[in-house]
């Protein structure tokens, strides 16, 4: 059965309809309330979300009570120009390898948390995100789903000055400022998808659609993302991988836009959910 699996006050829960079921107290405690640790025993909470015990009443909840999905990651991978038509709009070669950086987890924030403008020149890209549930190291492409808790939505916030300075550009410092990894709204396991490799993706900005693109247009997909990122360092439970972004970012246009205060940000996936982000400026 898929399952999703949100938290609140800390807590990780499961989502069932409208209303989410407190996983630690609807098991009787015999799984954890932790969501790095729940991730961590994502076999035997799916298997648990199969029985009956997930099928508590639970409570009402509003997404604007949500927390960070995966709050405490070891590792967020984010990888550049993974998209055939992004790579089109910016003029650049399809790259031969995966471009990979990292976000600094300091910068993951709730799917409905301000996005918080440190310059003029801050650019939306919305994106798939996968989290890891089982570990591991050298996962062969053809397994690299039985290592993937699920999918959430992400927002690749980007300070773009910063991401671009000098003559061989650092993007990690450019894309971790605080509030620029917001996440969620849940994590959905990979079954809850007809097909998991062809999502449709949208960014829309006070109501004017930005970014529409599907999954399929990856360059490197999620296996293969999972096999070499797990080739180099070990993969743990909670870690992800932000996929790339469509075309449609705002450095492509002409002329470039950019986010402003009071700009309302709707970054969606279908069969994962929304989240919803307003700018305000740095104080």
């Amino acid at each position: 059965m898929a399952i999703r699996m949100a938290v609140r006050g800390g807590r990780a829960h499961l989502v069932v309809g409208d209303r989410l079921v407190d996983i630690e107290r609807a098991s009787g405690g015999t799984l954890p309330a932790d969501p790095m640790e729940a991730l961590a025993r994502w076999d035997d909470l799916r298997a648990w979300g199969d029985g009956a015990g997930a099928a508590g009443e639970g409570e009402p909840y509003d997404v604007r009570e949500l927390d960070v999905c995966v709050p405490r990651p070891r590792k967020v991978f984010g990888i550049a120009l993974n998209y055939r038509m992004h790579a089109e709009e910016t003029g650049a070669q399809l790259p031969p390898s995966p471009a990979v950086f990292t976000k600094f987890p300091s910068c993951l924030s709730a799917p409905t948390a301000d996005v918080v403008l440190p310059s003029e020149f801050v650019d939306w890209e919305v994106e798939l995100v996968v989290v890891i549930g089982r570990g591991g190291s050298r996962i062969d492409e053809s397994g690299a789903a039985d290592h993937i808790a699920g999918y959430c939505v992400g927002q690749d916030y980007s300070e773009r000055r910063v991401q671009n300075a000098g003559a061989r550009p650092q993007f990690s410092l450019g894309k971790s400022y605080d509030t620029f990894g917001p996440i969620g709204p849940a994590v959905v396991s990979l079954d809850a998808f007809a097909d998991p490799d062809d999502l449709g993706l949208t960014c829309v900005i006070n109501g004017e659609t930005k970014q529409d693109g599907r999954t399929n247009d990856l360059i490197f997909g999620v296996p293969e993302l999972v096999s070499r990122l797990s080739d180099v360092c070990t993969l743990e439970p909670g870690d992800l991988i932000f996929t790339g972004t469509p075309s449609g970012v705002g450095q492509a246009r002409k002329p470039p836009e950019f986010l402003r205060a009071g700009d309302v940000v709707e970054s969606a996936i279908e069969g994962i959910g929304t989240l919803r982000n307003t700018a305000v400026e740095r104080r």
